[in-house]
């Protein structure tokens, strides 16, 4: 008969089994560390994706069309509503002509007023120094064309290095996930560069409107 000491070890290493097996069970069972998500190129595109300026969006929310818009600013006009993903011109009597965009992701939306300041066709894509230190693999320089991400057409804002520009990716309209730029499908900026002069007043609305 085995004496109470031999008896209380049996039961001691028992218990501890028992103890290790809980905690080991316990730890598998805890949630893994999700990885931190890779930041997306801030453009929002893919340098050397082949698009055409013949691409617009034409079905769906976001295709381009006449609509109803309330607005005291002259014909013209130029307004973004970043929260909705729309641009609007102003053709006044209540109307305005509505483009799907793409805005700014998280913490690079904006709002404000500013002009046209130039105008370019398959414009030159030079990443600003803010981006290139965020993504420092990302390319000085980049010709225009149609693998450029800057699309087929661009509209300079002002003196900030933001723009209404094309994309090579126009799957993304409707998205948030530039650095600020708004975005317009191809065939769409196209269609807005014949409509809007050198100088025309742009609205910059983050919140969505009343």
């Amino acid at each position: 008969m085995p004496s109470r000491a031999g008896v209380f070890a049996a039961v001691l290493v028992s218990a501890l089994s028992i103890a290790a097996l809980s905690t080991t069970q316990t730890a598998s069972a805890q949630p893994k560390p999700v990885a931190a998500t890779q930041e997306t190129m801030d453009i929002g595109d893919e340098p050397g994706r082949v698009s055409t300026e013949e691409v617009s969006i034409t079905e769906g929310p976001f295709a381009r069309q006449m609509v109803l818009f309330r607005s005291n600013e002259p014909p013209g006009t130029v307004i973004i509503q970043s929260a909705e993903r729309f641009l609007y011109v102003v053709q006044g009597n209540g109307r305005a002509l509505r483009y799907g965009i793409g805005v700014g992701r998280e913490g690079f939306q904006w709002s404000g007023q500013v002009q046209v300041s130039r105008k370019a066709e398959w414009p030159d894509w030079r990443p600003p120094p803010e981006m290139l230190q965020r993504q420092p693999y990302l390319p000085r320089f980049m010709a225009g064309g149609p693998g450029n991400p800057m699309g087929a057409r661009a509209l300079y804002l002002g003196s900030t290095v933001f723009r209404v520009h094309g994309t090579n990716q126009p799957e993304t309209i409707g998205e948030a996930i530039s650095s600020g730029c708004f975005r317009l499908a191809n065939g769409d900026i196209a269609d807005l560069y014949e409509r809007v002069p050198l100088g025309t007043k742009v609205i910059i609305r983050h919140k969505a409107s009343l």
